[in-house]
């Protein structure tokens, strides 16, 4: 029924306009950029009508204006009769085009209003997710359509490594906000470009997260689908402008193994002015894709998940109102990950388990940010005897990065941005190995990294970054690298 109604409305503006385009017209316009321009174009004949009828009406009110008129004048003025007519024709003339051009004005506004076209938008961040991906809740109904993309140069400046180019993600946002309780929100990324070439793999096109929320209250909501982990930094806002560096941080990917989305159910809301808080419960891990390097491949993304164990994830966050830029909070995953598969002849639980803390802070052109994390796998013994290499007992990694934007120390007033930044990582996926097992083999290394940020405009962002890795407690090191690249949203 809507539908209809919806399509009804589209004609009846559409009946409108036609009635209301100038004479002579033979298209119809194809914007409501047009559409205005008639309505401007509809006004302006207004007001010239307007003026043409003034002098007709000062005559008629001061009639002494015309007794000193000389005598060949009012030869010239014994018209009257016609111009009074005249001024009546004029009249009606401007009265049928103010209404029509009102009526027009109205049409299209309901046009815009439909089409959901917002006059201006504003990005940022809402409801745990990044400022593209918000832009579903501020639409008044209907479609919303969003996105990002990145790609970069890298080369090494020691090892074996490669010289590449690669365009390492475009990713569109598609919401649809149905009314204001019930809102879609999706992610799909396609990955270095393609999907593959003949045999040969390169890239994939994935549903990074899809997700239905009902909104109940600003203290207790419903989310279901395939939802984004709520844990760290990057796994929630991964946007290329709003994080430093063209890669995103080695234990955000490692230890938390963002991009990480799985598929599950749960609230989420604000508490308290600034105390926010999200929590599901989603398909466990896969403990058969663990490995010496961590959990990473051990994510089942909604691929006809396993889902013989569950697991929970839940997340705080607070924003002293009193504090502007300042933010804290943590998270917490705990879970079986063993899916009822055999190990080696054994039926294991493998109950992993994943903590993080997390800080935040923007002060007068500074940005800082602070993450620990810390992990721990049951049953890791038994795991690593039945895979042929040794997985961490438990994990570990921490980092910490500080920038600060030049640009309004010599310009107060630009939207530009200019930032140094440095950032230092730590992280071991074997930080204890279980008994009988080396704690060689995994990524064990401190990561230096300095860089710059430049955006143009607040939506545009180029990059580039120097990493310096260093092997700790024997384990090998990576080859340096020097990175360039460019992001933007939209």
């Amino acid at each position: 029924m809507r539908k209809k109604e919806s399509l009804v409305g589209v004609g009846l503006a559409a009946l409108t306009l036609a009635v209301s385009l100038p004479l002579g017209a033979t298209e119809m316009p194809q914007t409501m950029e047009e559409m205005w321009r008639i309505i401007q174009q509809q006004q302006q004949e207004i007001e010239a009508l307007k003026a043409k009828s003034q002098p007709l009406e000062t005559e008629k009110a001061h009639p002494e204006i015309s007794k000193e008129v000389p005598e060949k004048t009012k030869e010239a003025t014994k018209t009257t009769t016609s111009t009074s007519e005249e001024n009546a024709e004029t009249k009606a003339q401007v009265k049928e085009l103010e209404h029509k051009t009102g009526v027009l004005a109205e049409a299209v506004e309901s046009l815009r209003t439909a089409m959901h076209i917002p006059e201006e938008f504003e990005y940022k961040s809402m409801y745990g997710l990044g400022p593209a991906a918000s832009k579903v809740y501020q639409v008044g109904k209907g479609l919303s359509i969003g996105g990002y993309g990145e790609g970069r140069y890298q080369t090494f400046v020691n090892g074996d490594g490669d010289d590449n180019a690669d365009f390492a993600r475009l990713v569109l946002y598609t919401g649809y906000k149905f009314t204001d309780r019930i809102i879609f929100n999706s992610e799909i990324e396609f990955e270095h470009g393609t999907t593959g070439e003949g045999a040969e793999e390169k890239g994939e096109v994935s549903v990074e997260f899809a997700a239905l929320d009902f909104f109940l209250d600003p203290r207790v909501n419903i989310r279901a689908g395939l939802v984004l982990m709520p844990m760290g930094f990057i796994n929630l806002i991964h946007e290329p402008p709003f994080f430093f560096g063209n890669n995103r941080p080695e234990v955000e990917r490692r230890i938390i193994p963002s991009t990480w989305r799985e598929i599950g159910v749960g609230l989420f809301g604000e508490l308290l002015p600034g105390l926010t808080y999200t929590m599901y419960g989603v398909n466990g891990l896969n403990a058969e894709e663990f490995s010496s390097r961590g959990i990473r491949d051990g994510r089942q993304s909604g691929s006809k998940a396993l889902a013989e164990d569950l697991a929970f994830v839940g997340r705080m966050d607070y924003a002293p109102p009193g504090m502007p830029g300042l933010s804290f909070g943590g998270s917490a995953y705990a879970g079986n990950s063993g899916q009822d598969q055999s190990y080696g002849g054994q039926d294991l639980d493998v109950f992993t388990q994943l903590y993080e803390g997390h800080l935040q802070w923007q002060y007068r052109g500074w940005w800082l940010r602070a993450l620990g994390a810390w992990g721990h796998i049951g049953d890791a013994e038994a795991l690593s005897a039945a895979k042929g290499e040794t997985i961490g007992e438990s994990n570990f990694g921490w980092y910490t990065e500080l920038a600060y934007n030049l640009l309004p120390l010599v310009w107060p007033e630009t939207i530009q941005y200019l930032a140094p930044f440095f950032r230092f990582e730590q992280l071991n996926t074997i930080a204890s190995a279980p008994a009988g097992f080396s704690d060689k083999g995994g990524i064990n290394q401190d990561i230096y990294q300095v860089g710059i940020n430049y955006k143009p405009i607040p939506n545009v962002v180029i990059k580039a970054d120097y990493r310096n890795f260093v092997g700790r407690d024997g384990n090998p090191s990576a080859a340096d690298e020097f990175n360039l690249g460019l992001g933007f949203i939209f």
